[in-house]
């Protein structure tokens, strides 16, 4: 027979949340265990921004195996670049179906490219902070 009450639904979160808890101590403590060295570190007076550098533009200078940098490096750089496209493309706001730029020119409205002409438009207001 299955409980089905208010008490059964709000408890399945929370043993989910024990059980991932528990699989992820789990893999660290056995994980641990695996190594049999201590980190050694790298070469004292080696740059791994410089052996980064000479991976880029394959010149073996390098102490260091800096491929692996490499591939983290770039898949960072690709990362942000989208991210940087994704905010611009939901800076924009979309007015009747065209995307209009996110700077405006001070609030005249543009139609076609050029400055809608208004009734209240005179020579002397010609736009800006009113």
């Amino acid at each position: 027979m299955t409980d089905d009450g208010p008490d059964s639904s709000s408890r399945k979160p929370g043993l989910a949340a024990i059980a991932l808890f528990g699989v992820l101590a789990a893999v660290v403590l056995g994980s641990a265990s695996g190594f049999s060295d201590p980190a050694t570190g790298f070469p004292a007076g080696e740059s791994i921004i410089h052996n980064i550098g000479y991976a880029l533009f394959d010149i073996d200078l390098g102490e260091i195996p800096s491929e692996g940098f490499l591939a983290a490096f770039l898949i960072i750089a690709i990362a942000l670049d989208v991210a940087l496209d994704s905010a611009v493309y939901l800076a924009k706001q979309e007015d009747e179906g065209t995307i209009v730029s996110a700077l405006t020119d001070g609030g005249q409205d543009i139609v076609d490219g050029d400055v809608a002409a208004t009734d209240e438009t005179d020579e002397t207001n010609r736009g800006g902070d009113r």
